[in-house]
């Protein structure tokens, strides 16, 4: 790449988000981080310039794609718990939709048109028990589902009537850390399977498995666990594409293999040498028995493969990571 581009990271300062920018950084990219820091951390911010603001500000956003020079436009800005989504929609709806709506308002008036969205698999619900590929039906059944395919129509729209390219990246499970453990999964409160359970080993939180009567073989959910740094890595693949022109379109990003919530546990059980918590609660609202996807279309557009999402190296960095966040209890 001969020109050093800037790219424009909304919600950078957040676990995917901080990922993709060390990312970006490393191949030759500028990126903007773009993040009101409400769920962010000022200091994964540490490869390009921070821009303190809010999505549904789009004179400010305007202004930034402008003064930055922004030639693309990676979005991880959204609020994403499923079970508060259920709690209070309309945080959801105002943030994810209308603040997204905000932003493509800036991005047009800005002359700007290519775009990565940080979507879900979420989008799918209450999916077969097997492989989810793109060609199934969309049918989120929690309120976070449906605003990120809300916003992927809104995009589709977007696209056809003013050229406006843009991927929309559906990942599933987000796990893991950077090698460096430098950067990782940092939330109040935390609600993710691996970082909750690795955070009640170390005493900073209880734990609970919710539902040991699902439809599965061992009776709690199975999802598909994809390493931060291969998520990272499938949006620069993105990138690319549209700064060749790629129109764009919906991939699901994962590995095709699935975990129950008790494989997960034995594997921070064989890691770490603690024993990991087996609570049994209720199941959750919004959530389904069962969430793998089928990777083949983005291995065949993207070129992407899943190269650090073997549940080892998952297990491995996250615990690094959460050793270096948390030291004051770690035994």
């Amino acid at each position: 790449m001969s020109a050093k581009l800037s790219v424009l990271v909304t919600g950078g300062a957040g676990y995917i988000g901080s990922h993709c920018c060390k990312a970006l950084s490393e191949s030759g990219y500028n990126p903007v981080c773009y993040d009101n820091l409400a769920t962010g951390h000022r200091d994964f911010v540490r490869w390009g310039p921070f821009v303190s603001g809010d999505i549904r500000d789009a004179d400010k956003l305007r202004e930034t794609l402008r003064a930055h020079d922004i030639a693309a436009v990676m979005h991880f800005a959204a609020f994403s718990l499923v079970g508060e989504s259920v709690a209070d929609p309309q945080k959801y709806y105002l943030n994810n939709v209308a603040g997204t709506l905000s932003l493509l308002q800036a991005m047009r008036e800005a002359g700007r048109a290519r775009f990565v969205l940080s979507s879900t698999g979420a989008v799918y619900g209450n999916a077969a028990n097997r492989l989810i590929s793109e060609t199934d039906r969309c049918e989120p059944i929690n309120p976070y589902g449906s605003s990120k395919w809300m916003i992927e129509q809104i995009l589709s729209d977007f696209r056809t009537a003013y050229g406006f390219n843009s991927f929309c990246l559906r990942y599933f499970n987000a796990s893991g850390a950077d090698p460096s453990a430098v950067i990782g999964e940092l939330r109040d409160p935390e609600t993710h399977l691996i970082p909750r359970a690795m955070m009640a080993l170390q005493g900073y939180a209880d734990f609970s498995i919710f539902g040991d009567d699902y439809d599965t073989p061992d009776g709690t959910a199975i999802r598909d666990y994809i390493h931060v740094t291969d998520l990272a890595q499938a949006h620069l693949l993105a990138l690319e594409l549209l700064l060749q022109g790629h129109a764009g379109g919906s991939f699901n990003l994962g590995t095709g293999t699935g975990y129950s919530v008790r494989q997960i546990l034995a594997a921070i059980e064989k890691e770490t040498g603690r024993p990991a918590p087996q609570t049994i609660k209720p199941r959750r609202p919004g959530d389904p028995p069962m969430l793998v996807a089928d990777p083949q279309r983005a291995r065949d557009v993207l070129k992407f493969q899943a190269r650090h999402s073997d549940l080892p190296t998952i297990i491995r960095t996250a615990w690094a990571w959460h050793q270096r966040a948390h030291p004051a209890r770690t035994q």
